[in-house]
């Protein structure tokens, strides 16, 4: 009798225990009984708030769910602009979960299936909303209309039981294909402006290099100008001092311009010079008097 006694306390207390749970704060619970989820008087979806609750044991079974608001983040996406170019887009989804029983029986309450489920949702509103835009349209000015139309446009994923809070697009990059390309085209048209600009260097150079150089002769002829003209006075004065030099005394000026010569003459001792002995070139050698 004893030991059915403490079989009994033992069976009443796994009873109890199995009939008691928790929901922690930050969750919601719903109850079900026989795949169906337990709804109150009104036919509404009972949800369990945070605290201590009961179940009937071996009868109904308990589905947690996380009732914060959660962020999607995948991997980016390719789209496709009105302009038939790709784009990679990088985007977040906040959303929470509005309706219990409807998340449940539609995604089982994983939150894997959940998410999968509500970026094909999200995906398919920015496919369309990219689809109807031009590159400058989405990256100048039109990014915030276009994440509004995207939120509007996902709320229907209400059929899941799931709001959407907000979609914002983090990032938006070309393909890399496509970004090589439009490098590489960049690069050609700076090596061409680059070239042009050396070409206009190089003309403007040999113009000042030929207006320097015209500058150099005309300062170099009128440097040589003024030389002959300097020489020619030179000269002139040098004609007049020995004219006036030869009219003072032309019989000691004739007898200096011999003697020059004479020194001229034999300056080389290899130089032969074949004169007729009264030749007039010697004639300051015969005598004194240069008769």
């Amino acid at each position: 009798m004893k030991n059915f006694g403490i079989i009994a306390f033992v069976i009443f207390a796994l009873m109890a225990f199995s009939s008691l749970f928790v929901v922690y704060e930050g969750q919601r619970a719903i109850v079900i009984q026989f795949g169906k989820v337990e709804r109150d008087a009104s036919g509404e979806t009972e949800v369990k708030a945070p605290g201590l609750h009961f179940k009937l044991p071996f009868i109904e079974k308990v589905k947690t769910i996380d009732a914060r608001i959660q962020t999607l983040d995948d991997v980016p996406d390719r789209f496709v602009t009105a302009e038939k170019k790709d784009l990679i887009v990088d985007s977040f989804i906040k959303w929470r979960v509005s309706n219990f029983a409807t998340y449940y029986l539609s995604t089982g309450g994983i939150k894997g299936n959940a998410e999968q489920l509500l970026k094909q949702k999200v995906n398919n509103a920015l496919r369309t909303e990219f689809g109807t835009r031009t590159i400058k349209e989405i990256v100048s000015g039109e990014r915030a209309e276009l994440m509004q139309q995207a939120i509007e446009a996902a709320k229907s994923s209400s059929d899941l039981g799931i709001e959407v809070l907000d979609v914002r697009v983090k990032q938006i990059n070309l393909p890399l294909e496509v970004s090589n390309f439009i490098f590489e085209r960049m690069r050609t048209e700076r090596l061409k402006v680059a070239k042009a600009h050396r070409s206009e260097g190089r003309e403007q150079a040999e113009i000042i290099r030929a207006d320097v150089d015209a500058r150099i002769t005309v300062m170099l002829a009128e440097a040589e100008r003024e030389s002959q003209t300097l020489r020619g006075e030179g000269d002139a004065q040098a004609a007049k001092v020995y004219a006036d030099t030869f009219n003072k005394n032309p019989e000691f000026f004739s007898f200096v311009r011999s003697l020059e010569a004479y020194k001229n003459s034999f300056s080389n001792k290899q130089d032969i010079l074949v004169l007729e002995p009264d030749s007039d070139f010697f004639r300051y050698m015969k005598g004194t008097a240069g008769k």
